[in-house]
């Protein structure tokens, strides 16, 4: 697990500067609080983008989170837990499959934490997200000292 996460940490992508007044993490006590992030693309899942697309953007987006936590932590080994992911799929009225968009990020999740990235989560659709992008994703984690 150790050479996984060095691995994992080294190819993690740049965190963007934030896009307002806001920080890209609050620590209060063990948990680590992150803001929702996303990819920097634009459209509607169910319009522009399938499904199996969306599920892409979502782990593209994990990822982002990832950096987040390393960045605030210095190394994801300090991740205890995630604790809760909200997943937001910018998605057209009919489409029906936003869990299994945000799957990307949790499946990222249980892919570097194990058991430990097993999350509570929601999955939910919505009518437009910031800049039109089609997934945005906030998440909170269990952290050591």
């Amino acid at each position: 697990m150790s050479d996984r996460l060095t691995e994992i940490e080294a190819g993690l992508p740049p965190v963007p500067q934030p896009a307002g007044n806001y920080v890209h993490a609050v620590r209060t006590g063990n948990h680590l609080y992150l803001a929702g992030k996303g990819v920097h693309v634009t459209g509607k899942v169910g319009q522009d983008y399938t499904k199996e697309q969306g599920y892409q953007f979502a782990r593209e987006t994990g990822l982002i989170l990832l950096a987040v936590m390393k960045q605030e932590l210095g190394t994801l080994r300090k991740v205890k837990r995630v604790v809760k992911v909200l997943g937001m799929v910018n998605a057209t009225p009919d489409f029906q499959d936003h869990p299994f968009v945000i799957n990307g990020c949790s499946d990222l999740f249980v892919e570097v934490f194990g058991e430990n990235g097993r999350h509570a989560r929601s999955a939910v659709g919505m009518v437009s997200l910031p800049g039109g992008i089609p997934v945005e994703i906030e998440a909170i984690i269990e952290v050591t000292d």
